[in-house]
Parts: structure tokens; C-alpha cells; sequence
């Protein structure tokens, strides 16, 4: 296959990195770049000495081989949507959406296309996480706690719940991701919002949140969220199985059991260019390293509500997981 000719719908932070990151690829070519923002799109596109489309339509009719949508929560539909008729290859920038009703349609396209796709849970392509994997083996999880305490992101949008979602869904998602890896699939949450937003103008987002689960598997865990620092102060997991505590996050992961405590080194930003890579090379067909294809995301997505949900409402919510097709939304039931 020729070089790989990509487009990108979006011109933000996330699509920047993005950008750079291909950019570096010998067998890649920024087609081009389209966002509601015209300036921020011909900005980013004359860094790499690509070109700016109005649209999605203009940006698909330029034969891209692949798009990446890289846009904020509540602008997730349109441009997937646009790009699965198009029969194009396509990332998409985590969380997949602001709501369920959203990811479930783009995910019932994908799948009726047969579409390939993969989704910027790049906390997958760790060493540490598959080393954590192996550690636990057969042995069940007893117990994980996630966390995520953060500042909020300078963008206007992230305050607001129906922009973002809010910490568990925009932010926490990575955490949720790893957990459904490495314990299994929830069945059921209660979670609790303070009911106080972060000092921010039009901010109706919980500053924190702690939710309860529970496992399929028999494991119990709980995940916090925060957003009322200046600095990213935890962003992980620790699980407890018999014999062996495991501490993960993007930075490494400490291991402690018998043999006493070791700790392994992990690199964020080469995991953000593995995610990329195992992408391009599933289009370019010399690879099958797609670890989150869409249809995986939509799990995660469907659990980080399902807590957002609870902490809303204040009642627990059940989560139906079907082991094929994870697309039940979560219901809500009397405590």
C-alpha cells in the first residue's frame, strides 16, 4: 500500500498531538484538517504542510485513507457518522461521546459496515499493563480502587456536564478501561456527587465523585474523581488479588508479593505514538494491533455513565453486559 493519506477532523489539543505524532511517521501523509474553527484548522494544517477543508464532506471527498475525529465530547456524531458511510478507516479521541444514545448509533454503523476502527485508549499499549495482566493470570481480583485527581482543563467546555460529561467520563475514562481489562465487566454502581461545582464560570459539573461496583466476576472495587487541584495529583489503579498487590498508572506499575516489592518504569508518550502506529498499520494491512477498536470503547463509555448516572440521581444503576455485544444501556434501579 501506497503512504498512508490521513485527515483530521478536529484542531485542538488532542488532535495537535496527534498530528505531530503521524507526522513522524515515514509511511504517513496529513491529508488535511477540518474544524468549526476555520483559523485553528489552517493553523494546525500549515504545521505540517497539509490543507484545510471547510467540512467533513470536503475534507472525505479528498480520498483520505483514514480520519481520526478528534473533538470534544458533546461534537462526537456528526463527523463519525459522515466518515462510516464513507466507508473510511477511523480513530476516534476518547471519551466516544457525551451520552449513550450517540456512541450506540455510531457503534450499530460501524458494525453493520464492518468498518475497521480504534479508539485513543492509549493506556493499553503500556508494557506494564500486559506485565499486570500476567502477573494476575488465573488468580481472581478481590478487590481495585481506581482514581483520578485532577485540576480542571482549561477549555470552557470541560465544566459543563452536557459539554463533557464530567471528570468520570472525560478524564477517568483511561482508569475504567483498565479496570474492565484487568478485573472484567461491572454488573452494578452507586456513586455520589458533592452537588458542589469546581470554581468556574457555568461549572455544574460534581467536583468530586466516588462510586461503588461490582464485578461479574465476584471482585468488588470503587472508583474517585476529582477535579479541585491545580496538578494532576493520581491517575491509576490498584488491584488486590490473593498473595499480590498490583499499583498501575501511566507511569509504571509497582508489584508486591511474596518475593517483596518491585517497581517498573512505564512511558506515557511512547504508549500515545504505539497507539497511533498499530492504527496505521491496521489500515496499511501490515498489522492487527487495534487493542480498542469502537465496539470496545462503547463498554467503557456505557460504565463511566453508568457512575455519572448514579451520582446524579442518586440510585444505584445495573449494568446488562451481553457478552458479544456490549450495548445495553445501564438502568437504573431502587436502592
Amino acid at each position: 500500500m501506497r503512504t498512508c493519506r490521513v485527515g483530521l477532523v478536529g484542531a485542538g489539543g488532542v488532535a495537535r498531538r496527534h498530528a505531530r505524532v503521524l507526522d513522524g511517521f515515514a509511511d504517513v501523509e496529513l491529508l488535511g484538517v477540518t474544524d468549526v474553527v476555520p483559523q485553528a484548522a489552517a493553523e494546525l494544517a500549515r504545521a505540517h504542510g497539509a490543507r484545510t477543508f471547510g467540512d467533513v464532506d470536503e475534507l472525505l471527498a479528498a480520498g483520505p485513507d483514514a480520519v481520526y475525529v478528534c473533538v470534544p465530547p458533546f461534537a462526537h456524531g456528526p463527523a463519525e457518522e459522515a466518515v462510516v458511510a464513507a466507508g473510511v478507516p477511523m480513530f476516534v479521541e476518547k471519551p466516544v461521546a457525551v451520552d449513550l444514545v450517540t456512541a450506540e448509533r455510531v457503534a450499530d454503523l460501524v458494525a453493520r459496515r464492518g468498518l475497521l476502527t480504534g479508539v485513543g485508549h492509549h493506556w493499553r499499549y503500556l508494557p506494564v499493563v500486559q506485565q499486570a495482566r500476567e502477573l494476575l493470570g488465573d488468580r481472581p481480583v478481590r478487590m481495585v480502587a481506581g482514581a483520578w485527581w485532577d485540576k480542571v482543563p482549561p477549555v470552557d467546555w470541560w465544566s459543563r456536564r452536557d459539554r463533557s460529561g464530567g471528570p468520570v467520563v472525560e478524564q477517568a475514562a483511561h482508569v475504567l478501561d483498565l479496570v474492565r481489562l484487568l478485573v472484567g465487566e461491572a454488573t452494578e454502581v452507586t456513586a455520589y456527587g458533592d452537588g458542589t461545582p469546581p470554581p468556574v464560570d457555568g461549572a455544574d459539573i460534581d467536583s468530586v465523585t466516588t462510586a461503588a461496583l461490582r464485578f461479574a466476576g465476584g471482585a468488588v472495587g470503587t472508583l474517585t474523581a476529582a477535579c479541585v487541584l491545580g496538578w494532576k495529583h493520581r491517575a491509576g489503579l490498584e488491584i488486590l488479588a490473593d498473595g499480590l498487590a498490583l499499583s498501575l498508572s501511566e507511569d509504571g506499575l509497582v508489584v508486591r508479593d511474596a518475593d517483596g516489592e518491585r517497581r517498573f518504569a512505564a512511558d506515557p508518550d511512547a504508549a500515545r505514538v504505539a497507539v497511533d502506529r498499530a492504527f496505521v498499520d491496521a489500515v496499511r494491512g501490515v498489522g492487527d494491533d487495534v487493542r480498542v477498536p469502537y465496539a470496545e470503547a462503547l463498554g467503557t463509555q456505557r460504565l463511566a455513565l453508568a457512575i455519572a448516572d448514579s451520582a446524579r440521581t442518586g440510585r444505584p444503576v445495573r449494568l446488562d453486559v451481553p457478552a458479544a455485544a456490549p450495548l445495553a444501556a445501564g438502568v437504573a434501579v431502587d436502592a
